[in-house]
C-alpha cells in the first residue's frame, strides 16, 4: 500500500481527516473497515509531534480509539454473546461532524452574497384609524340630489317625454335600479353618490335612482358618509362608525 501523505494543518481536527480517508476510500461511515482505516489514519499522523499544532493532543486520542476499537474487533466473541459493535459510537460522531461541516459550508456561500450588505431593523408604522363621527340629516342627502338634479337639467338633452306622443310615456322602476346599485357596489364598495347619474339619465330614472339610494339606506343596505374633499356622499356597504 502507498503511503499516504498529508498536511494535517490543512484539517480541522482528526475528525476531519478520518472522515475525508473514508471519502477517499468510498467506505460507509456506518460499515468503517477499521483496519485500513487505522492504518491509513497512523501514517497520516506520522510525526505529528514534529508538526507543532495546537491540537496535537486530538489526533494523538483519535489514533488510541481507532486502536481500541481495533483491538476490540480482534477479540473473539461466544457465540451467544451479543455485542455492540464499536464502531457505532465513532459513526455517530462522523455522522454528526458531516452534517455540521456541510451546514458551514452553505453559511461560507451566503457570506459572499451577504457581506456587503446592511440589514436595518423592521420597523412597525402604526396608521392612525381616522374616526367619523359627524352625524347627517337627510336633508343633505336631499340636497345633494338636487344639486346633481339641477346641474343635469341645465346641460340635458330633450327627454323622451317630449316625444310621448309617438313613443309613449317611459316607466323606471325603483326595483330595477335597487339592482342596478347593487351591481355597481359589488364592483366597487365605495361609490360617489354622483356617479349613479349618468349624463343621459332622464328625470324618471334621477329619481328611481334616488329613491333606490334611500330606500337601500332605509334597509340598512347601504350607508351615507360625507367626503369633505370631493363635496360629495359615499355610498358603501360597510358601517360607519360615529
Amino acid at each position: 500500500m502507498d503511503k499516504i501523505l498529508y498536511k494535517l494543518d490543512t484539517f480541522e481536527g482528526p475528525l476531519d481527516l478520518l472522515l475525508t480517508l473514508i471519502q477517499k476510500n468510498k467506505v460507509s461511515i456506518y460499515d468503517i473497515p477499521i483496519f485500513e482505516i487505522t492504518e491509513q489514519y497512523l501514517e497520516a499522523i506520522d510525526g505529528i509531534e514534529e508538526a507543532n499544532l495546537d491540537n496535537t493532543s486530538e489526533f494523538l486520542v483519535m489514533a488510541s480509539q481507532l486502536l481500541y476499537i481495533k483491538s476490540k474487533m480482534l477479540l473473539p466473541k461466544a457465540e451467544e454473546e451479543e455485542e455492540e459493535d464499536p464502531r457505532e459510537e465513532l459513526a455517530a460522531r462522523l455522522i454528526e461532524y458531516q452534517r455540521f461541516k456541510e451546514a458551514s459550508k452553505e453559511l461560507r456561500k451566503s457570506e459572499f452574497t451577504t457581506k456587503y450588505m446592511v440589514f436595518r431593523e423592521t420597523e412597525r408604522i402604526n396608521f392612525p384609524v381616522p374616526e367619523y363621527n359627524i352625524s347627517h340629516e337627510p336633508k343633505e342627502l336631499t340636497d345633494a340630489f338636487n344639486s346633481i338634479f339641477q346641474r343635469r337639467l341645465r346641460n340635458a338633452k330633450p327627454e323622451k317625454r317630449a316625444f310621448s306622443q309617438i313613443v309613449g310615456r317611459e316607466k323606471v322602476s325603483v326595483d330595477d335600479m335597487v339592482e342596478k346599485i347593487c351591481k355597481a357596489l359589488k364592483k366597487n364598495r365605495r361609490l360617489r353618490f354622483e356617479t349613479l347619474f349618468k349624463p343621459d339619465d332622464s328625470k324618471p330614472e334621477m329619481i328611481a335612482t334616488f329613491l333606490a339610494v334611500l330606500e337601500m339606506i332605509k334597509l340598512n343596505k347601504m350607508y351615507a358618509d360625507y367626503d369633505e374633499n370631493t363635496r360629495d356622499f359615499i355610498l358603501t356597504t360597510e358601517k360607519i362608525n360615529g
